[in-house]
């Protein structure tokens, strides 16, 4: 099979691996959509890696005996590897699991992990249901374009009438501009990429201010009528974001990070009683329903939200788009020829 690698300085091959067999309760996946992430830092800084990306939408082409997916079954690759045992993994947190499983010592496959791939394998309890009504680039969606915030706004109900306020607009903020309309509420940004406003105003956000600028604050309370957003996101993972939205968020208010910012200020999250959580996946064992749902009456925003795809074969040039900024959610189709 075909798999992708950083073989330097942003520098990018493609090299052929052995095909992973289905084993244990791993299930073998065709990979037919593949979401870029993170990964770009990687190829930026020339960390070697033949084992890359976190998140696939694909079909079962290989289960094994009693396996509770069967062969041709449409099917999300969830990341990470839980234990399945643990008390956290029982209750659909798998992403926090202490213990997560190893993939080589359960299938004896030393690749098959990775996602910037034509084939993965994944324990099959891990592997989310797409409905035939759902596009495989759709349903791709439902990992970190869609599901981190999906989680942020469901832990804080955002509903009708909310302010929600989301720092960083990226592809993972701008899923949340989506998961924030579609909830009703009304939805205000921060981002200096002039572009990834732009699309965020298509997306539904009704303003977006530059975190950039000395007046930012003084721009949203002014916005706000002096009280602040009801509820907020931070995903832009900032050094100063989390304390700024503390101070951005009205008192009483709450406010979600799924970004890996700096710290915030405990003593303004006392003066001003907001609620902080954090939220990194969504629980694909009580949500699951929810998650199609979305899917589904996202379907108009998603096509605008997902800007650019690219065979695996032009990774190259897919993380050279990802370097501008001028994107929404990136997605490699490791079958697709150039």
């Amino acid at each position: 099979m075909k798999v992708a690698t950083i073989s330097g300085i942003k520098t990018s091959t493609i090299i052929e691996q052995p095909t992973p067999k289905a084993a244990a309760n791993y299930a073998l996946v065709k990979i037919l959509a593949a979401p870029m992430c993170t990964e770009v830092a990687a190829w930026q800084q020339g960390s070697l890696s033949n084992s890359l990306g976190h998140e696939a939408a694909g079909e079962v082409v290989e289960a094994p005996r009693g396996s509770r997916v069967t062969v041709g079954s449409r099917v999300v690759v969830m990341p990470q590897n839980g234990c399945g045992v643990c008390d956290l993994c029982v209750a659909g947190e798998h992403i926090r699991c202490q213990a997560p499983r190893n993939t080589t010592a359960d299938t004896g496959s030393t690749n098959g992990r990775a996602t910037f791939a034509q084939y993965c394998i994944q324990q099959d309890w891990l592997l989310y249901p797409v409905p035939d009504d759902v596009p495989m680039l759709h349903a791709a969606m439902a990992c970190c374009g869609l599901g981190p915030t999906f989680n942020a706004t469901k832990v804080m109900n955002v509903r009708s009438g909310d302010l929600l306020l989301i720092s960083g607009l990226g592809a993972v903020g701008l899923g949340g501009v989506i998961n924030g309309v579609l909830r009703g509420a009304r939805v205000i940004g921060l981002e200096s990429n002039t572009w990834r406003a732009e699309l965020a105003l298509k997306l539904g956000a009704e303003a977006v201010f530059d975190p950039q600028s000395p007046t930012a604050l003084d721009e949203i309370l002014a916005y706000t009528n002096g009280k602040g957003a009801d509820k907020s996101i931070e995903a832009s993972s900032a050094e100063s974001a989390p304390s700024f939205l503390v101070q951005a968020t009205r008192i009483n208010g709450e406010v979600t990070t799924v970004g890996w910012g700096g710290a915030m200020n405990a003593r303004e999250i006392l003066r001003r009683g907001v609620t902080v959580r954090g939220a990194w996946h969504w629980n694909h064992l009580r949500d699951a329903g929810e998650m199609r749902n979305t899917l589904r009456m996202a379907a108009p925003l998603l096509d605008t939200f997902i800007t650019h795809t690219f065979p695996l074969t032009s990774v190259q040039d897919a993380w050279a788009v990802q370097e501008t900024g001028q994107c929404g959610k990136v997605v490699l189709l490791p079958w697709e020829s150039l």
